[in-house]
């Protein structure tokens, strides 16, 4: 006996097969729609004290994917909803004649395009009455059961279009992502900044500390990697000449995946030449208060039932005043090199933060994010962070185990990171050098990788400046509101089915 879901094929095929015999294309090549749904409705709204019978004079062409059935005898009344929205479409077999038996034909989930004029109905909702209409295409699969409310996780990201389909409110998720991502390209473009693009394949996956992805190139026949970051890149066009760059694109990094983190994101980057770490925390929170201003009609979001406000001036503190106010730890000492760092591992094993084999930049990290990150929900820039946890940035000027480098935080996570780029060629190598010998003695951790096309071009020298990262899907999650960053990509990574 056929199971249900083979009976509901079946089905489908059959009136594919019924709408063929009656020498009707299911799938054509183009409709000519004259309104959107959204549009029709307005157009009847605005018009509306003009109609004698309650009817407009206008013909109208609408279509979209049919989202529910009503079949009455002689009537019918399809809804039709389209990227705008919805609108309602009424068949009269008095009126298509020939056509209406045509209704039957048809399913939910199937694409219709239909033609007529305007008019509401006794419910007072604004209809088109069929005059024409024409398939344009036959869906074979049916909607899941209860696609009203899909819930299921696995399906609505494994299968987003389904997602798309059952909660309209999710496509509302992306189009304020475009409208943040578009803000802040109009953001850094009145400011003189270039966007442009730099290698996603490179020969060496510098510029942070994270696991590559590795490939073969067959033609020249060596390996190439997934790019993990794009600054050493965009650095290389300051050298050459660019004042202010930035690109917004992809990087990927082989690591875990969980609530905040996928191994591909999409991320900003831009450096600005004569412009040192302060000018960049500034350019942040106007940036970040502008787009979400423009973007959402407010600089204050509601991320997992905590108002954030992201009105400047924000916060600024210490890395080790922040340690020391959230953890009790004081690692002022660690970072001078006053005390040895391993009774600071111990010290942290204590507060049941596990520090076993871990390089020194590792234990000043793993502590900040078991003890302060957390907290950090109104937005705040946390600064000057020690030497040893950033291979790529300048020194302080006033002191030297600590770094020019801020990290943007709000919701309990990062969102950006910045330094006064490190411009002196020679200290660059000497930095480089020593993230390899880390690499030797703990080889299960991340270091930075040397890059000598990139010491080579500092070189021939970089002015002082300022460069930014950015990680534009956090910062949708947060400002739409979304509990975990699978809801701000549209194709989240997900285990192959087997």
């Amino acid at each position: 006996m056929p199971e249900r879901g083979e009976e509901l094929l079946r089905s489908r095929q059959d009136k594919l097969d019924q709408l063929r015999d009656k020498g009707i294309d299911p799938y054509p090549a183009h409709y000519r729609r004259t309104y959107t749904a959204e549009e029709a409705v307005s157009l009847f709204i605005d018009h509306e004290a003009e109609y004698e019978d309650g009817h407009s004079d206008q013909t109208v062409s609408v279509a979209g994917r049919i989202m529910s059935m009503r079949i009455m005898g002689k009537a019918a009344f399809l809804d039709l909803r389209d990227s705008t929205g919805k609108i309602q479409a009424h068949f009269r077999r008095d009126v298509l004649e020939d056509e209406f038996p045509l209704v039957r034909d048809l399913d939910i989930g199937d694409f219709l395009g239909v033609s007529g004029p305007l008019f509401r109905t006794r419910t007072g909702e604004v209809t088109v009455e069929v005059r024409e209409m024409k398939v344009l295409s036959k869906s074979m699969r049916p909607l899941p059961e209860k696609w009203h409310g899909l819930r299921d996780v696995e399906v609505r990201y494994r299968q987003r279009h389904l997602d798309l389909i059952a909660n309209p409110e999710v496509k509302t998720v992306f189009i304020q992502r475009n409208k943040i991502i578009n803000g802040i390209r109009s953001f850094l473009d009145a400011r003189g900044f270039i966007e442009v693009d730099t290698p996603v394949l490179v020969p060496i996956p510098a510029g942070a500390l994270a696991r590559p992805f590795v490939t073969h190139h067959h033609v020249l026949d060596e390996e190439l990697y997934l790019r993990i970051a794009t600054e050493l890149y965009l650095k290389r066009l300051i050298v050459g000449g660019f004042d202010k760059v930035y690109e917004i694109g992809r990087v990927f990094r082989n690591e875990g995946m969980d609530q905040d983190h996928n191994p591909e994101f999409t991320l900003l980057e831009s450096y600005e030449a004569y412009a040192d770490y302060g000018d960049v925390m500034n350019m942040v929170e106007e940036m970040v208060f502008t787009v979400a201003s423009s973007a959402l009609g407010s600089p204050k979001t509601v991320y997992r039932e905590m108002e954030i406000d992201f009105t400047p001036p924000w916060s600024r503190v210490s890395f080790c005043d922040a340690v020391k106010s959230h953890s009790g730890l004081d690692i002022d000492p660690y970072v001078r090199g006053h005390r040895p760092i391993e009774e600071l591992s111990t010290a942290a094993g204590g507060m049941g933060i596990d520090l076993r084999n871990v390089p020194p930049f590792k234990v000043y990290d793993k502590i900040f994010s078991a003890t302060v990150e957390p907290n950090l929900i109104q937005p705040v820039f946390v600064m000057d962070y020690p030497k040893v946890m950033s291979p790529l940035a300048k020194e302080k000027r006033d002191d030297p185990a600590l770094v020019e480098r801020f990290e943007g935080f709000a919701g309990g996570m990062e969102l950006a990171n910045a330094y006064s780029e490190l411009n002196d060629p020679h200290e660059q190598a000497d930095r480089f050098a020593e993230q390899e010998q880390l690499r030797e003695q703990f080889q299960e951790e991340e270091t930075d990788r040397t890059d000598m096309d990139f010491l080579e071009a500092l070189e021939h020298g970089m002015p002082p400046t300022g460069g930014l990262g950015v990680g534009i899907d956090r910062l949708v999650m947060l400002l739409t509101g979304q509990n975990t960053l699978r809801d701000a990509l549209l194709f989240p990574q997900m285990r192959s089915k087997k």
